[in-house]
């Protein structure tokens, strides 16, 4: 399987997203990220779609979503081309005497601290998947919570 990634502008309409999400789910398809933003214009929508399917596949779930009413343009974008930034939220065991490590670990990583309690520390990092692999094995002992998610950026949304 290989990754594809797929930028969907649509009407900006109630329900798009679910018939979209559904004719993936329908074929038996994973989404491995979804993004959707405004763009420029008020009545459109861009859906930034990675998914991991064989190439004939989906060149009939693109044909599919073509014949979807408020689908108005697909683009398969050029994997050398697009630019992809995940973002991790991570909730960190930060007593008194490991402060000071986890804050210097964030800066390194140029990370961002976001909440701060007496026994935890909130980071948020943005980069690629590798960047924030090693964010995280910095602190696996310490981890209490953790959210990632693959998202396209915008940029990688434009042709």
């Amino acid at each position: 399987m290989t990754r594809h990634t797929l930028s969907v502008l649509v009407e900006n309409k109630p329900g798009v997203l679910a018939r979209v999400a559904g004719l993936f789910s329908r074929r038996g398809f994973n989404i491995d990220s979804l993004a959707v933003g405004p763009t420029e214009h008020d009545d459109v929508s861009r859906m930034t779609i990675v998914v991991s399917v064989e190439d004939l596949p989906l060149e009939q779930v693109t044909k599919q979503l073509n014949k979807l009413v408020n689908v108005l343009k697909i683009v398969e974008l050029d994997p050398r081309a697009v630019v992809q930034r995940e973002l991790l939220l991570l909730k960190v065991r930060a007593d008194v005497q490991t402060r000071s490590h986890v804050l210097e670990t964030v800066q390194l990583f140029r990370a961002k601290v976001v909440d701060v309690t007496t026994d935890t520390v909130t980071v948020e990092a943005t980069g690629t998947a590798d960047k924030l692999d090693a964010l995280t094995e910095c602190w696996t002992v310490r981890i209490r919570e953790i959210v990632q998610s693959a998202r396209p950026s915008r940029a990688a949304a434009v042709r």
